[in-house]
């Protein structure tokens, strides 16, 4: 009889506190704690505070948790395993032990990236994954990584493999970002790791919306404007649909109106989690012509959508409720939108408040992010507003 495979150990912790040494003395004292010196794979998220001395933190915390494997960036917030920390200087950590699990780092360059996204198939000039790859964890700096066709090569070259991940968030202007993987610090690019062997990555992505209205076909568009939803103009049709809504609905539309792309528009029916959500940014009082935030066709189905807390708090307590029935993950890693938080909350930890109520005294960290990434009917894509959480688990536990 083969002996049992050790179990998958994660720790984490967040530090408040803008003192470099203080960070790793509380750092080091928890993950030697709970994981000795042996770590796998840590993932490192310091707030913006720290971007002028990234280079000596990023130096620091690899040796302070003794990390095979480290990648992170600086953030706008960060989320460890209680609090979601905005506003202020903060550090937050989660290191494991993945016994059996080969991890693949790679970073891939701005200019690498910009000709990956004319190039997909050389993705593997950057890349070599397992053949039996479970899921890839990534950050990138949002000026320098374009992200929709770098995505779209990870679709084509390593189609059904989930990403997780999401944009740096510690910048307003290029080279201000800071992106780690391992002894190196970067300022612009993307840095990942490879998840694979007796590992699960089960991902959710929690978009937060409401649909309102009919499922509407794309009857003509071009580029990022629909012309026409069912044969007439979208403003008349956006009119008919809020005309329907009731007060509390209405009250919504503070929050922006939304527009879902159906992932299988060929699908029949179609519901929630079955759209890819985009923002309508705008529209031509003259010809009733609506412009998205995405590409859209001629022949895709459309549903208008509406956000707010109470929604983004019961999608995702929908979504986590099948994978509490197979307990607690080992470890888990959250990108949440910078738009969410306080932002979008009443009260501060909205988006980690509902993953302990399912998993009590998970072992995760995170942060808020520029854009989020994440599987949608079975392909990755770069969202906003969204909640993406990975849950890491050894293999078999819940299939």
């Amino acid at each position: 009889m083969q002996p049992a495979a050790a179990p998958f150990r994660f720790a984490s912790i967040s530090v408040r506190d803008d003192d470099i040494d203080r960070v790793l003395a509380a750092v080091s004292g928890r993950i030697l704690d709970r994981l000795g010196e042996h770590v796998d794979l840590a993932l490192v998220f310091p707030s913006v505070h720290f971007v002028p001395r990234a280079e000596r933190l990023g130096e620091g915390l690899r040796r302070a948790i003794g990390a095979r494997v480290m990648i992170g960036c600086c953030a706008d917030g960060v989320i460890g395993p209680d609090h979601e920390i905005e506003d202020e200087p903060a550090v937050t950590v989660v290191a494991a032990q993945l016994p059996g699990v080969e991890i693949r780092a790679f970073g891939i360059g701005a200019g690498d990236l910009m000709a990956l996204a004319q190039t997909p198939s050389r993705l593997g000039d950057h890349i070599t994954p397992a053949p039996d790859t479970a899921g890839y964890v990534m950050m990138a700096d949002p000026f320098t990584a374009p992200m929709d066709q770098v995505l779209e090569a990870f679709n084509t070259q390593h189609a059904g493999v989930p990403i997780i991940g999401g944009l740096a968030s510690a910048a307003r202007q290029p080279g201000d970002n800071r992106l780690f993987m391992n002894d190196t610090v970067m300022k612009g690019g993307l840095v990942g790791v490879g998840l694979s062997g007796p590992v699960q990555v089960d991902v959710i992505v929690s978009q937060g919306c409401r649909p309102v209205g009919p499922v509407f076909e794309v009857t003509n568009a071009s580029n990022n404007v629909i012309d026409s939803l069912g044969g007439v103009p979208p403003m008349d049709q956006i009119g008919e649909v809020l005309e329907a809504l009731d007060e509390p609905e209405r009250e919504l539309l503070r929050n922006g109106l939304f527009i879902g792309r159906a992932i299988d528009s060929a699908r029949d029916p179609l519901g929630r989690g079955d759209f890819l959500i985009r923002g309508v940014l705008g529209a031509d009082s003259r010809t009733g012509a609506i412009a998205i935030g995405d590409m859209i066709s001629t022949g895709e189905r459309v549903q208008f959508h509406l956000r707010d807390a109470h929604t983004a708090r019961e999608d995702l307590e929908m979504m986590l409720t099948p994978h509490a029935l197979f307990g607690s993950p080992s470890g888990a890693f959250l990108f949440s939108c910078n738009g969410r938080g306080t932002h979008l909350y009443e009260e501060p930890d909205g988006d980690i408040s509902a993953i302990t109520s399912f998993f009590r005294g998970i072992d995760l960290a995170g942060f808020f992010c520029a854009g989020e990434i994440g599987p949608i009917g079975g392909r990755n894509f770069l969202h906003g507003h969204t909640a993406s959480l990975a849950l890491i688990r050894p293999a078999g536990r819940t299939r």
